[in-house]
């Protein structure tokens, strides 16, 4: 299974996402906030499969934390998530980096289907950014 970073400053999303990661065989390890997040990627030298952020967090958000991400580990795929749309636009400029978006409120299903076609690499939806729908 993948070893995933999740950044998300929401407890209880957090511990959601963590949750349904872990039984999905996942290794996961997650901050509160994107600078946490980019510390643990630079710590573990982005040993990381793929890292699933929030977009709108306090210190450094998720598109920042995106452009550290694949900047200095191309390899991470990355998937955000989001329940602004005006955030989801605000992602829309990052198409070459990113995998694709998930708006919340997203079910349990929603969430593990997004992963593994991720992780699968998949193209994404038509509406959907990514880097793995340019490639295909």
């Amino acid at each position: 299974m993948a070893r995933i970073l999740v950044a998300e400053d929401d407890p209880s999303v957090r511990a959601f996402v963590v949750s349904a990661l872990t039984m999905k065989g996942h290794e996961v390890v997650a901050e509160e906030d994107g600078g946490l997040a980019a510390e643990t990627a630079d710590a573990e030298n982005g040993r990381f499969d793929l890292m699933l952020s929030d977009i709108k967090m306090p210190i450094m958000d998720g598109i920042a934390l995106a452009l550290h991400v694949a900047a200095k580990y191309p390899d991470i795929i990355i998937v955000l998530m989001t329940g602004f749309a005006d955030q989801r636009e605000r992602a829309h400029g990052l198409d070459a980096l990113i995998y694709d978006v998930i708006v919340k409120p997203f079910t349990l299903a929603d969430l593990l289907a997004k992963i593994d076609d991720a992780l699968e690499g998949k193209p994404v939806e038509v509406v959907s950014l990514g880097r793995r729908a340019l490639e295909q």
